[in-house]
């Protein structure tokens, strides 16, 4: 099942659940994907909204960070629920471990050897790790094997 239309199901489950703040997330993320296939006219595939829904998940936590500093904690509270309901829809996680093999494959595919190819590393690694592992940290991975 493509996963825009398992949210068009998961929409629909919520609706007849009276779930408000589960459909206004889910309503949030068709509204996202909506914007970018208007603004594209294309259909997006699968790759295109798991990177969407990465996107969202950055956005949220980034927020929660800034509400927490602010003392508002009601605010971060509404946000990390928004994640958990959209990381629902994300691929299963990878764990430290996958995302290390996957980062030294990646460099001996491309027979890195310093920071200077960190470009092309990222670029064979990226593709197999969106939306299932936090790109910041595969980045300071990469940083540390490189350098």
């Amino acid at each position: 099942m493509a996963l825009i239309d398992r949210l068009k199901d998961e929409q629909k489950a919520a609706m007849k659940a009276k779930d408000k703040p589960r459909l206004s997330t889910i309503r949030l993320i068709m509204a996202a994907i909506k914007q970018l296939e208007v603004d594209g006219q294309k259909t997006l595939n699968d790759d295109e909204v798991i990177a969407v829904l990465t996107k969202m998940v950055k956005q949220r936590r980034d927020s929660v960070a800034q509400y927490e500093s602010a003392g508002r904690q009601d605010l971060a509270d509404a946000e990390a629920a928004e994640i958990v309901v959209i990381e629902e829809f994300l691929p299963q996680p990878l764990s430290d471990e996958e995302v290390e093999q996957l980062v030294k494959n990646a460099v001996a595919e491309t027979e890195a050897a310093s920071m200077q190819d960190m470009g092309k590393v990222m670029a064979v690694v990226k593709p197999q790790i969106q939306g299932r592992a936090d790109m910041g940290k595969v980045s300071q991975l990469v940083k540390a094997l490189l350098g």
